[in-house]
């Protein structure tokens, strides 16, 4: 103010270093816990889809939005159109999605006029709000205290690759990050992953 307003010859805020905002870890589920969710959940289209988004890392958007031709389950290729910034990017289906998929497809998929892949019989397609209801209903039934959504299972889906190893820039590929910085979130050191290393010394 006194500087802009010519009370004083030099701006002293210039020496003043910025405080460095620390970025809080996301909060993502175990292997384990994701199996239990899946396990408790009885709607079995909201189970597969909760399948898909922790083998695949989709935003529910993108999964919710996906219709019947852009799951290439010959080469086993989801075709992301339009991804959040509007980017299309193609997502490997993993060993244990595709049986599941197909099955899907096969057996299960309503006979309805509807292209989304994920289909309903009464809307056609499932909602977002309605997913992530199910989602924090069962982990309540569950006992758990921690908020589950549709948006953990693609923290999940990153933290579970990290720790197996797989290259960052891997995993920004995989979640259509455009900005490593954004994906390095996910490297979450526990008390098991910072005694394991001081112990290879």
């Amino acid at each position: 103010f006194s500087y802009k307003n010519k009370l004083c010859n030099s701006n002293v805020t210039v020496a003043i270093e910025p405080i460095k905002v620390q970025r809080k870890e996301r909060t993502y589920l175990s292997s384990d816990e994701v199996s239990e969710l899946i396990d408790a959940i009885e709607h079995p289209l909201i189970k597969l889809v909760v399948q898909t988004l922790f083998y695949t890392g989709m935003r529910i958007s993108e999964c919710l939005n996906l219709k019947l031709d852009n799951v290439d389950l010959d080469n086993n290729i989801i075709h992301i159109i339009n991804g959040k910034g509007s980017k299309d990017r193609d997502i490997p289906i993993s060993k244990r999605l595709a049986p599941l998929l197909k099955e899907y497809l096969l057996n299960e998929r309503p006979d309805v006029n509807s292209d989304y892949f994920f289909a309903t019989r009464k809307t056609g397609r499932l909602s977002a709000p309605y997913v992530n209801r199910v989602l924090d209903d069962t982990a309540k039934g569950l006992g758990w205290k921690k908020h589950v959504s549709a948006h953990i299972l693609r923290h999940s889906f990153a933290s579970s690759l990290i720790k197996h190893g797989v290259n960052l820039v891997y995993v920004q590929k995989l979640l259509g990050h455009s900005n490593l910085k954004v994906t390095s979130i996910y490297t979450h050191a526990n008390m098991e992953d910072l005694n394991n290393s001081v112990n290879l010394l």
